[in-house]
């Protein structure tokens, strides 16, 4: 299944257009996932309808159309040492966002994989800010020299300082206040 980066439903992994909504799907044609725009917000392929080079085998869009909008699908959280990688959320329930974190995705308002809850906040940077993860010091978040900045527990962060994130944590993105859940 993959999800409509239109109205955000679960659609079948070979569909051409969502059968909820209508919308045409367009598939990048480097990495295979679902998006709209002419070129994809994850790796910068060219957006392309499906049979017109798109890498669009079942198994990599189930897992990106997922990993696009968000969700991290078990087999997605181990990382190269094997072990389980903790799930990181960031939460804001009166905004009605709720982000599963993935490893080196962006935060931003035009790029990375969770533009749909950020493209109406105009004091979001294009390209805010990144998340990682690494075993021997767990989920951090760096500020990609955003406009507006970037503030762990109401302390403004550097840009380019990777700083670490812990549960209960309140990640600030421009004025977006996301409370951070480890699990």
């Amino acid at each position: 299944m993959i999800i409509c980066p239109t109205c955000k439903e679960e659609i079948d992994d070979d569909s051409r257009f969502c059968d909820q909504c209508g919308q045409a799907l367009l598939y990048c044609n480097q990495c295979g996932r679902v998006g709209i725009g002419r070129r994809c917000t994850y790796c910068g392929g060219l957006m392309v309808p499906p049979g017109d080079g798109a890498q669009m085998s079942s198994a990599s869009v189930a897992s990106v159309g997922y990993a696009t909008y968000g969700s991290l699908r078990q087999d997605d959280s181990r990382h190269a040492g094997g072990e389980s990688m903790p799930v990181l959320t960031l939460a804001n329930d009166s905004l009605n966002i709720r982000i599963v974190a993935m490893n080196g995705a962006i935060i931003g308002r035009r790029k990375g994989p969770y533009t749909q809850f950020f493209e109406k906040q105009a004091y979001v940077s294009g390209v805010h800010a990144q998340l990682f993860f690494k075993p021997e010091t767990g989920w951090s978040v760096i500020d990609k020299h955003s406009s507006n900045g970037t503030k762990l527990n109401q302390h403004q962060i550097q840009p380019d300082v990777n700083m670490t994130l812990n549960n209960g944590d309140i990640l600030t993105i421009a004025n977006v206040n996301l409370q951070v859940i480890i699990r």
